[in-house]
């Protein structure tokens, strides 16, 4: 399977009022890096052709991060039926490569006309589920 990877650091905005990251940080983290991957990875009339949105989140928070952590995001594709995609997001702590949270979002795809779900083709598995 194909894996996406960035590294970001906690900064002060990014924190809760426990000095930790705030839980809706880490859902922007897993929205942008999923946003990044697919454009990293699709070809452009595929980009302006199409839109990914939300189904359901499934989030498991493991450990807090805190001010100045530096965290290592990982992201696949799980797998794919229909229009639905399984997008996979793990978040470490770099230093101590302990897993702060682990996401599993589905992604439905829509033809960006008529926002109507979309069949995954066989070419954006192979885009996704093959690369890395």
């Amino acid at each position: 399977m194909g894996t996406f990877e960035k590294t970001i650091k906690v900064v002060e905005d990014d924190l809760d009022d426990l000095n930790h990251v705030n839980n809706v940080r880490y859902v922007q983290w897993m929205q942008d890096i999923a946003k990044e991957h697919w454009q990293a990875k699709a070809p452009k009339d595929l980009i302006n052709s199409t839109v990914w949105v939300v189904l359901t989140h499934h989030i498991t928070y493991k450990s807090a991060a805190k001010l100045d952590d530096v965290i290592l995001m990982k992201t696949y594709i799980d797998k794919t039926k229909g229009p639905v995609s399984v997008r996979i997001v793990e978040m470490y702590n770099k230093e101590s490569n302990q897993l702060l949270v682990k996401s599993k979002t589905e992604w439905c795809l829509l033809n960006s006309e008529t926002f109507k779900p979309m069949r995954i083709s066989p070419e954006i598995e192979s885009i996704f589920l093959t690369q890395t």
